[in-house]
């Protein structure tokens, strides 16, 4: 007597081990793949929300140092030439390239004022870039695991379709668990690229704001030095 298509249906397991454990290899590698892809994007999205709310808070209390009245050479001999935070690494490169500037009786040397602009604004980009490196990973991850999850949805019912040839059955007992283990591959590139998506355009927002904070400050400090170039 042939079995009932919807009792063998019932009694398939539909888990997601169990779906991962019938997939074919390459539906399998697939899997791995976009497993890999999404730890390694919520790896960096955890990291740079971290960075990103460390370097708010630094900048928060520099900027409150830097205006709190006391003198930019005091300053500067506090925190040294190598600091540790973001900002006050702009900082420090504008006033060492203002103490290069002077020469040895008092006066300044010529140009002091573009140097220091330069100066800041490439301790400006180095910053750029360190709060922005990974983000190309989410960009990268957010475009390609759809159709990664898509080229092993096209796989494993492909591979499904052999079997229905193979069994020469239709039966839903036969097509389902195919079906189903295909659809997984495709649901694990969408899990995998929805998040890299969002959190890219949360996370590239935050880094421009952060930098055109930098870029606020190095303009206001060059500004008060060259003032007191001019005086």
């Amino acid at each position: 007597m042939e079995a009932d298509p919807l009792a063998l249906a019932q009694v398939a397991d539909y888990s997601l081990w169990a779906l991962f454990a019938r997939a074919t290899i390459v539906v399998k590698l697939v899997m791995l793949i976009l497993v890999l892809a999404s730890f390694w994007a919520w790896s960096i999205i955890v990291q740079k929300l971290i960075t990103y709310r460390e370097a708010r808070a630094e900048a928060a209390r520099f900027d409150e140092r830097f205006w709190s009245g006391e003198p930019l050479d005091e300053l500067f001999d506090e925190i040294g030439p190598d600091p540790t935070g973001r900002f006050e690494r702009v900082f420090a490169a504008g006033m060492m390239e203002w103490r290069r500037s002077h020469r040895n009786d008092g006066g300044m040397i010529a140009g002091a004022a573009a140097r220091i602009d330069r100066s800041m604004d490439v301790a400006v980009a180095k910053e750029a870039d360190a709060l922005q490196s990974g983000l190309s990973v989410l960009a990268t991850v957010g475009s390609t695991a759809p159709f990664i999850g898509l080229f092993g949805t096209v796989w494993g019912i492909m591979h499904a379709f052999i079997g229905i040839a193979e069994q020469q059955n239709t039966n839903i007992a036969v097509v389902a668990p195919g079906i189903a283990e295909a659809l997984l591959a495709t649901g694990l590139g969408l899990l995998a690229a929805i998040p890299a998506v969002i959190f890219y355009n949360k996370l590239s927002g935050d880094a421009e704001r952060i930098v055109a904070g930098y870029e606020a400050f190095a303009d206001e400090f060059s500004t008060i030095l060259s003032r007191q170039l001019d005086g």
